[in-house]
């Protein structure tokens, strides 16, 4: 093949212009970032300080009062907890106010650095016009939005933890309660463990920390070259060098954090004196834990099996589940050679998404959309069939009184997916017709594990009840309509009259209703639930015009 006149002197431009381009890319992004940045800071810094300042009083007040309330503690744990609360709230409004400051700080500079090299990898008219405003007007929406969710967070999340705590147990419940004899020795094993392991696990993060620098930086090096992994796709190619640039943060940022959470494991050898009823225990654990942060520690990086530190019983199971760090926890440290190689090649062939996510993780999770989607459609269709009326929506906007649009409707749209799923017979969770939901493709964090995992399960349970039609149609009235506490609520109201099979059916939407209350604490879901709530607002006022006008 003849190659074309000049195309030797184009190439050599080409790649001499390269590092000319990206450094343009990544001036703009800094100087971008150094204007909108220190705005950002200030509009997260004031608002949650705000925030924090304002609701200190209350939440010192309530927590006393809730803790002194409940019948989930036990004596002890409540005098316990009442001695030792007012460190952590004085410390809160410290903390919180710092914490404010460092993620206004990030967010602040990096939301428009991603923009900008957002920017240069996707299809755009004009691509100047997004270099120069992309990440701009958005930083500034992004950083009264944070303020916003925290804001739900110290207030409606806060003070529905609380109630949960201060409502009554079932008679099956026995209170949470330590006992008396092993509260000195577990406070002397949290004085001898939290200096020892701080400084041994932080001591182990900084020395493996060279070892994730550079090998780090040849995979990146390696994928940019060859175009794999996380730069497979051609929009993740302008973030390389990035990349590149910005992994010794990345270092530094699991050194800290090894830090930090060092402390937290020094404290948990206190919870193994309990559970153990031994100080003996307790003493192990401060030793075994360092070699279990350094095995973990080999796995991420692909180094050595095992720990060459020692690693005494601390369970007098030895193969008790190390709830630590997500393993079993054995004596020594043998593993399966080929369960670990498929794992590696599992994990590099997730690689190639791996970047892929990280960028769709800054809006929100296809799951959540497709939840108030689900919700806004079935809402709508509601009100056509008089299920949800104005009267409910003003109830929830005027007097708080949501659990109909922010409890009953989630679920009825949950059970309708898990309806759906179960009758296709799929594997998964069908969202819709087109797209599957499973433990295998979705996002790959600990909060959609708790939510997809329960939802698999039940529609296993509802495909092996094999539900009709007409059943079908009376769980959304019963599900809208009712409470659903006991079989004799749905006398009369559902076609079949089997006790087993409704009290199957109720544990079924009860749990829903739990998943789904736990789900209204998390900050984002306050946000669009007004948003819903406000489209189903309008809805019902068009609504209501089009029967007066017939």
């Amino acid at each position: 093949m003849r190659v074309p006149s000049g195309f030797s002197s184009k190439l050599c431009t080409s790649l001499c212009f390269l590092p000319f381009f990206f450094f343009f890319i990544l001036f703009l992004s800094l100087f971008k970032a150094a204007i909108i940045g220190p705005i950002a800071v200030i509009i997260v810094l004031i608002g949650n300080s705000a925030v924090i300042i304002g609701l200190w009083p209350a939440h010192f007040i309530w927590t006393y009062y809730c803790i002194a309330k409940t019948k989930r503690l036990g004596l002890v744990s409540k005098i316990l907890l009442l001695v030792c609360f007012p460190l952590p709230l004085a410390l809160w409004p410290i903390l919180a106010i710092a914490g404010s400051l460092l993620v206004g700080i990030g967010y602040g500079i990096f939301t428009p650095v991603v923009a900008t090299f957002e920017a240069s990898g996707r299809e755009l008219g004009d691509k100047l016009f997004h270099y120069f405003l992309d990440g701009t007007w958005s930083t500034i929406e992004g950083g009264c939005t944070i303020v916003r969710d925290f804001t739900d967070l110290c207030f409606h999340s806060y003070f529905s933890y609380m109630d949960e705590l201060s409502e009554k147990i079932h008679e099956d419940e026995h209170p949470l309660d330590i006992k008396l004899s092993l509260v000195p020795s577990s406070l002397l094993v949290i004085l001898l463990a939290v200096p020892v392991d701080v400084l041994l696990i932080t001591t182990v993060a900084l020395y493996k920390s060279p070892y994730m620098l550079f090998k780090g930086w040849k995979r990146l090096i390696e994928d940019l070259i060859g175009r794999e992994g996380p730069f497979l796709e051609t929009v993740c190619v302008p973030f390389a060098g990035l990349a590149i640039i910005l992994w010794p943060i990345v270092v530094l940022a699991a050194v800290i954090t090894s830090f930090i959470c060092s402390f937290f494991l020094g404290f948990y050898g206190a919870a193994i004196v309990h559970q153990e009823t031994s100080f003996r225990m307790g003493l192990a654990y401060i030793v075994a834990v360092v070699s279990l942060f350094d095995e973990y520690t080999n796995d991420l990086l692909y180094l050595r099996e095992g720990s060459c530190l020692p690693r005494p019983s601390y369970r007098r199971n030895k193969g008790t589940h190390n709830e630590i760090f997500g393993k079993t926890s054995l004596d020594g440290s043998v593993r399966n050679q080929e369960s670990r190689r498929g794992g590696l090649n599992m994990l590099v062939s997730e690689r190639s998404r791996t970047l892929k996510w990280a960028i769709q993780q800054l809006k929100p999770m296809q799951v959540w959309d497709w939840l108030f989607r689900s919700c806004e459609m079935n809402g709508r269709l509601l009100m056509h069939e008089g299920l949800i009326d104005v009267t409910d929506i003003e109830e929830c906007i005027l007097k708080g009184k949501c659990k109909k649009l922010g409890i009953k409707l989630p679920a009825w749209s949950i059970l309708q997916s898990l309806l759906k799923s179960a009758r296709s017979n799929t594997d998964g969770l069908l969202i819709t017709d087109d797209m599957e939901v499973t433990t295998f493709d979705g996002p790959r964090d600990k909060v959609f594990e708790w939510f997809i995992g329960p939802l698999l399960i039940m529609k296993e349970q509802i495909k092996r009840l094999h539900l009709d039609e007409t059943e079908e149609a009376c769980l959304k009235v019963l599900i809208m309509s009712y409470d659903n506490e006991k079989p004799e609520d749905w006398d009369g109201k559902f076609p079949s009259q089997d006790k087993v099979r409704r009290a199957q059916l109720q544990a079924i939407l009860r749990r829903l209703h739990g998943i789904v209350a736990s789900m209204t604490r998390i900050p984002t879901f306050r946000r669009r639930f007004k948003n819903l709530v406000n489209v189903l607002y309008l809805e019902a006022g068009a609504l209501s015009n089009q029967e007066e006008e017939v």
